[in-house]
């Protein structure tokens, strides 16, 4: 079975709404920040994080790091929306908090169309409690 390293820094987290249909069960690696600064955001009418593909801008962003099998990727491709516009994976790479190992993993990206409304600057660390899930839209 192919394992893939998957950063999550939103709603994927443990504690978050989609945790339990996407990660639930999946090896917790541990706590990550990217090597690049991104941009990340709240953004869309129900406030979702939004981290756009453009390394070097924003901040670095802290989040998750999970090896999950390559075959429940497709689980959390439908979760993050991959395959609508503008919402895609992307290799990047992070360190781990613990001893700084850097590991190269998908993480998930929107663009720009994804930004309407913004509901905050840049952040480092998605703690925000105003996601509304898809089952509740």
């Amino acid at each position: 079975m192919r394992m893939e390293y998957v950063f999550v820094y939103g709603t994927l987290k443990r504690g978050f709404p989609l945790f339990e249909k996407g990660l639930f069960g999946a090896e917790f690696v541990g706590a990550c920040r990217t090597v690049q600064p991104y941009p990340l955001v709240i953004a869309m009418p129900f406030f979702g994080p939004v981290m756009l593909d453009r390394p070097g801008m924003g901040l670095p962003v802290q989040g998750e790091l999970y090896r999950v099998a390559a075959e429940d990727l497709p689980r959390l491709d439908v979760l993050e929306d991959v395959g609508e516009p503008g919402s895609f994976r992307s290799r990047l790479d992070v360190a781990t908090l613990s001893d700084r190992r850097t590991i190269a993993a998908i993480g998930f990206m929107k663009d720009e169309r994804w930004l309407d409304p913004v509901h905050s600057g840049f952040m480092t660390d998605y703690q925000d409690t105003r996601f509304i899930p898809p089952w509740d839209r």
